[in-house]
């Protein structure tokens, strides 16, 4: 069996590996607008958040332990990110009943959205086609400009949160 039949049997899903279609954006480049699902079946839109500050971090499954720990990470740091005005939203192939569950579970003060259809992560580098299984783990600072502030590749979800408030820190001088 080759690996192009394997592929074409799982209908073209790709669970991990490097990602091309859309690539990360850089710095100063505008974010792309969305409108995704919370958690409580809430529409949320970009252009709710004009105006505001946000860090958008794509994990790739609710509820396993790398995600948990980012999640619990940014969670324990959360008053940080209000005091700089930025408002924290996880995003996740997951749907909003399992992402619901993640929130109850872990007692997220953020909401998490539902990128299903892999629309925005295709866009972002979090994903290479819709097809994809899992998100990667990357994360964007937006401005409230829209524009990308800080594009974060390599996540480590222990320190994570961590990173970006030393980084608002330094965006802020």
């Amino acid at each position: 069996m080759t690996i192009k039949t394997v592929l074409a049997a799982l209908g073209g899903l790709v669970l991990a590996g490097p990602v091309a279609a859309g690539g990360m954006l850089a710095p100063g480049e505008p974010f792309p607008a969305w409108s995704l699902l919370d958690h409580s079946g809430a529409t949320v839109k970009s252009s709710d958040l004009r105006g505001k500050t946000y860090l958008l971090w794509y994990y790739p499954k609710a509820m396993t332990p790398g995600c948990t720990r980012e999640g619990c990470a940014l969670r324990d740091s959360f008053d940080e990110f209000a005091k700089r005005g930025v408002e924290v939203l996880g995003i996740s192939f997951d749907d909003p009943r399992s992402n619901a569950e993640f929130v109850a579970k872990e007692k997220f003060p953020f909401r998490l959205l539902s990128d299903t259809d892999r629309s925005l992560a295709v866009q972002v580098g979090a994903a290479d086609s819709p097809g994809r299984l899992f998100a990667r783990r990357i994360s964007y600072l937006v401005g409230g400009d829209g524009k990308v502030l800080k594009a974060y590749d390599k996540v480590d979800p222990a320190s994570h949160a961590q990173e970006v408030l030393t980084d608002l820190d330094a965006l802020s001088r």
